[in-house]
């Protein structure tokens, strides 16, 4: 793959070591940029950083942060701007999501899923904004299609996206006169291990497979969308399997929206 626009350039990945954040430090990294990866997983995430270095000789930094920890992901930050002497790209990646009834989901459940989907993004962002607006750099927002058409059984998931809308589409406005793009992503399905891993009511992991009724995009292949994406500085990407159907239903047809293309999305019904 060519280098280019990141050629050199200082990305930060959130939940970088599964998934469209692996993909995503792939990308990036064969653009010639330098990688730092925040994962709370520590054997695949020095694996991976070897993967890196010794494949695409790549410059890259891993740490250890649980993006639900705010004096973890100051740490963490304050390491890459130690290391790296700056942040061009700060990529909210990390993410969790549920699969419970309102009634039946416990509030520990719904404070943890706000904690890593939405305040870990804000965490990270806080910290890492200052060196982003002195260097005219970029945030993007992994988010999804449920923060425009929700889903059945992921209230917390759902209400954790539409909070990210909110807050980075008020900071974009905020940060665009310092030279500071803010995009949002809403990718649709895709073959990750966050349905995999999925909670439940009670907080525990859900083993109950997902039924998808959509095409399943692959990892890399949002990955290189996203990367398009940030080279144009687009302030949204709709990635959705089913996008043009889905927002267009639940914007202007709300009933036929819930009758039919609501159950086909959500998939499966909820256990505790």
């Amino acid at each position: 793959m060519a280098r280019g626009a990141f050629q050199q350039k200082v990305v930060v990945i959130t939940g970088g070591c599964a998934g469209i954040g692996r993909a995503l430090a792939l990308r990036f990294a064969h653009s010639g940029a330098r990688i730092a990866i925040l994962d709370v997983q520590d054997e695949p995430l020095l694996a991976f950083q070897q993967q890196l270095m010794d494949k695409l000789n790549a410059e890259v930094l891993a740490i250890r942060c649980d993006v639900a920890d705010p004096q973890a992901c100051e740490q963490a930050i304050c390491q890459v701007l130690e290391h790296f002497g700056g942040i061009d790209l700060l990529i909210n990646n990390a993410g969790i999501t549920h699969r419970s009834t309102f009634a039946e989901t416990d509030l520990a459940v719904f404070q943890r899923i706000m904690a890593v989907n939405y305040f870990g993004a804000l965490h990270c962002t806080q910290q890492a904004l200052p060196s982003i607006v002195q260097r005219q750099g970029q945030i993007i927002v992994l988010s999804s299609l449920s923060g425009f058409a929700p889903l059945l059984y992921r209230s917390a998931y759902n209400a954790s996206k539409h909070a990210l809308h909110g807050l980075f589409e008020t900071l974009r406005m905020e940060v665009r006169p310092q030279g500071v793009n803010v995009m949002l992503v809403t990718p649709g399905f895709t073959a990750t291990d966050i349905r995999k891993n999925a909670l439940v009511g009670d907080g525990s992991i859900s083993q109950q497979m997902i039924n998808t009724p959509f095409k399943v995009s692959s990892p890399s292949d949002v990955a290189d969308d996203i990367y398009r994406g940030a080279v144009k500085r687009k302030r949204l990407m709709v990635l959705s399997n089913v996008d043009w159907r889905a927002r267009l239903l639940a914007r202007w047809f709300p009933g036929l929206f819930e009758r039919w293309m609501l159950p086909r999305l959500s998939g499966v019904k909820p256990q505790r």
